[in-house]
């Protein structure tokens, strides 16, 4: 298991949008994340959201469909979504490991065009083995998707500026790893059980509404 470790994300990350000025100076929190950061982190267009579109409370993943403590987290996410109404979960995909997680996070993006993301992404993190090109187009088929043209919207813009934004906000915040989890100002990497997703997005719904 990797080591977990808790971040505030703070004024001090770097905001993405180039010509962005310092931000976070003046806010009652101790650690607020810009509201720039926020938004590129929370909103951004072409990042698959899961749970409540309109909820209360966003949760973002950054995970690789090749991390294994990625793979275990699939059911504890399920469970918050199912347990929590208000919940808005972001995933931010994101393959730090190596030509084979970006394909099957190429892959994965691409899903979204034929209205199978949430089987494809499934399909997925059930693999027993690696995900590479071979098994990634042996899961889509085996969801019903038309493989010629996902190896066509796999090089789309949209799917392109989604894995670069990806590497953006992970550099700029400081991230270490997958899972990463992000609610409120704080960031949590590892795995993480049930109670302590909970808390998580406890401690996030009181800081955002203080």
């Amino acid at each position: 298991m990797p080591n977990r470790r808790h971040m505030l994300i703070s004024a001090a990350a770097v905001a993405v949008t180039a010509g962005v000025p310092a931000l976070g100076q003046g806010s009652e929190r101790a650690n607020p994340m810009p509201e720039e950061l926020r938004k590129a982190l929370e909103r951004s267009p072409n990042a698959p959201v899961l749970g409540n579109p309109d909820g209360n409370i966003t949760l973002t993943e950054f995970f690789d469909y090749n991390c294994p403590f990625c793979r275990k987290m699939v059911g504890t996410v399920q469970k918050l979504v199912s347990s929590d109404p208000q919940l808005r979960v972001v995933y931010r995909e994101w393959p730090v490991f190596g030509p084979d997680s970006e394909f099957a996070a190429r892959a994965s993006l691409a899903s979204l065009d034929q209205g199978k993301y949430w089987q494809f992404h499934s399909a997925m993190m059930a693999m027993k083995g690696r995900a590479a090109e071979a098994t990634v187009m042996r899961a889509a088929r085996d969801v019903g998707l038309d493989e010629a043209r996902l190896r066509r919207d796999m090089d789309s813009q949209r799917v392109a500026d989604h894995i670069s934004l990806s590497f953006q906000l992970a550099d700029h915040m400081g991230l270490v790893g997958t899972p990463t989890f992000i609610a409120g100002d704080e960031g949590i990497f590892g795995e993480l059980s049930l109670k302590e997703m909970r808390d998580l997005i406890g401690r996030a719904r009181k800081t955002l509404a203080g």
